[in-house]
């Protein structure tokens, strides 16, 4: 079980078709880490330990300024357990789907 998740919206600036590519960008970070990942609308959640979901949210903002953000923001909410787990992305929304 993890004993994080995190849910994280970057917003480079940019516009149009190539603010949809730096995030795209990211999200092809998070998805390459083969951790659970829920991608949506305005944020994509991953849940894994909390150290690596750390370090993820880092590469996160690194990737979207080497694909030519000049800045960006981002918006993250944390779960975190230290001493065991928290509820998984699917306990949380499978009865919605």
């Amino acid at each position: 079980m993890a004993n994080a998740s995190i849910a994280i919206q970057v917003l480079p600036h940019a516009e149009g078709a190539e603010l949809i590519r730096i995030v795209d960008e990211a999200i092809a970070v998070i998805k390459a880490t083969g951790l659970r990942t829920v991608v949506g609308p305005f944020e994509t959640t991953v849940e894994g330990d909390f150290d690596q979901l750390m370090d993820l949210i880092k590469e996160c903002q690194l990737t979207c300024i080497r694909a030519g953000a000049p800045s960006l923001m981002s918006y993250i909410k944390i779960s975190y357990n230290p001493e065991g787990s928290v509820l998984s992305i699917d306990e949380k929304i499978s009865k919605h789907q």
